[in-house]
């Protein structure tokens, strides 16, 4: 039976998380299907169906399905559920809202974030905040998963003879109504689950303008902009901003944190970044015990000559 992936898009894009997760769905079975609900959702559809190794794009287009509420979808997935042995979505705050959904109407438990696929039923995610992998084995006739993004590879593009199939299945429960939508402005910087490169600010910073200047320094580098629990409760920044445990994990190839602190609820959301840089006065700092380079400065000096330093190349 095969695996069906839950497609995070807006309707116009498919979000790269979905490449990440094909590459996961590869280690479960080689017969793979890409599941997109939405409204005229057309041109995602064509994007997923170059996503290598996918065999079948299952379109469900309907007004319904607009704004992707958690009710709606899961009533469809439940629906079509019979057909796989796999259902799995990212473990992302789209993720987090509708497969548990989905699990409970099933009946099945859900094994969530996890971070590596040891064998068909066999996998592993974090626990206690990311400070203990967990092993878990399940003998569940349908297995339902959250994956990491981050945790696996992006698939390749290739020419598929990949099927498209319209489902004309209409879900509108209207058990909750889409009032409206508010992210943070990126002005042209990557999408900080995807980014290669993330500058992110913490307690150390102190007023919106802070942050504009962190901005300044992102664009130089091309990075995407985040930030610790600490900056968004202070409302420095929108929360989508805000990684860690209750925020997004990321896993960049490069990770600048200024003036973080290192709190256990962060460092489970980017401990995984290939090369962390800490920024931070305090030399007592718990960040340092986990970057690879440390600075021990004020940031107010430091990140302005560093955005002049890259102006200067």
């Amino acid at each position: 039976m095969a695996v069906l992936i839950i497609a995070e898009h807006d309707n116009l894009n498919l979000n790269d998380v979905t490449k990440h997760l094909v590459t996961a769905a590869q280690q479960l079975d080689t017969e793979i299907h890409i599941l997109i609900a939405g409204f005229e959702p057309q041109q995602v559809v064509t994007q997923a169906s170059t996503l290598a190794n996918v065999n079948c794009v299952l379109q469900a287009s309907n007004n319904a399905y607009k704004y992707q509420l958690a009710e709606n979808l899961a009533s469809l997935i439940q629906t079509i559920a019979a057909d796989y042995k796999y259902i799995i979505a990212p473990a992302t705050t789209f993720g987090k809202n509708v497969l548990p959904r989905v699990a409970a109407l099933l009946d099945i438990e859900q094994i969530s974030d996890v971070t590596a696929i040891i064998s068909k039923n066999t996998f592993v995610h974090p626990i206690y905040a990311g400070n203990a992998l967990e092993t878990v084995a399940t003998s569940a006739a349908k297995i339902i998963l959250t994956i990491r993004p981050t945790a696996f590879m992006m698939c390749n593009l290739a020419a598929t003879n990949c099927k498209i199939k319209n489902l004309d299945l209409v879900f509108e429960l209207n058990l909750s109504k889409y009032l409206s939508i508010e992210t943070s402005a990126n002005n042209g910087l990557p999408d900080l689950s995807a980014a290669a490169i993330v500058v992110a600010g913490g307690r150390g910073l102190h007023t919106k303008d802070d942050f504009e200047m962190l901005k300044q320094l992102a664009i130089k580098l091309h990075a995407a902009i985040g930030a610790s629990r600490a900056a968004v409760d202070a409302g420095l920044v929108p929360n989508d901003l805000q990684i860690g445990q209750t925020g997004k994990v990321v896993a960049p190839k490069l990770y600048i944190a200024v003036g973080i602190s290192g709190a256990i609820q962060h460092l489970a959301g980017m401990k995984d970044s290939k090369i962390i840089v800490a920024i931070n006065k305090d030399p007592e700092a718990p960040i340092f015990k986990l970057a690879d380079y440390g600075l021990v400065a004020d940031l107010y000096q430091v990140i302005p000559e560093l955005t002049l330093l890259l102006d200067a190349k």
